[in-house]
């Protein structure tokens, strides 16, 4: 099960299915089982702000963050996979940088999200190659014309 917290300045966008479509796309290529939660927020870039510097200990916001759940929801008995949290300004910048919509960076930015929470990574090079292949087969399986390669290098440049 998907759930959207999505901050109520942001409702009007309609961002809900691109979030929902990204999420489920990410967990089916990962060949995660039906019995999961995970939620996805979009808020602002000042709670992104104040996450990265209480956890991740930087003093800026960020794009998205991936917080990896533990256990199992006592109510339902699913496997809680964590929490995405995306910076809607953010994704709006990055949109207009890249040249796509910002439903399809949204979907750019849950699915990388989503991969995080399922142990990818990319601090080394083997990390990131294994990490950008998946993305790419999911941005494929989506209809994104987007390489996860390019995104990285077109968002450390704004």
């Amino acid at each position: 099960m998907i759930h959207l917290n999505i901050d109520k300045r942001y409702t009007s966008l309609k961002l809900d299915k691109p979030l929902k479509q990204a999420a489920e796309a990410a967990l089916q290529h990962s060949a995660v089982a039906q019995d999961y939660e995970v939620t996805l927020a979009v808020t602002g870039d000042s709670q992104l702000k104040k996450l990265n510097r209480q956890f991740r200990g930087e003093d800026h916001a960020t794009d998205v963050l991936s917080f990896p759940g533990e256990g199992h929801d006592p109510q339902t008995n699913r496997r809680y996979l964590g929490d995405v949290v995306i910076s809607l300004p953010r994704a709006k910048a990055q949109a207009k940088t890249a040249g796509h919509s910002l439903a399809a960076e949204v979907q750019v930015l849950t699915v990388h999200g989503i991969l995080h929470l399922l142990g990818h990574d990319h601090y080394d090079q083997q990390e990131k190659q294994r990490m950008w292949g998946a993305e790419n087969q999911i941005f494929d399986a989506l209809g994104l014309a987007v390489r996860a390669e390019h995104a990285e290098k077109a968002y450390s440049e704004t």
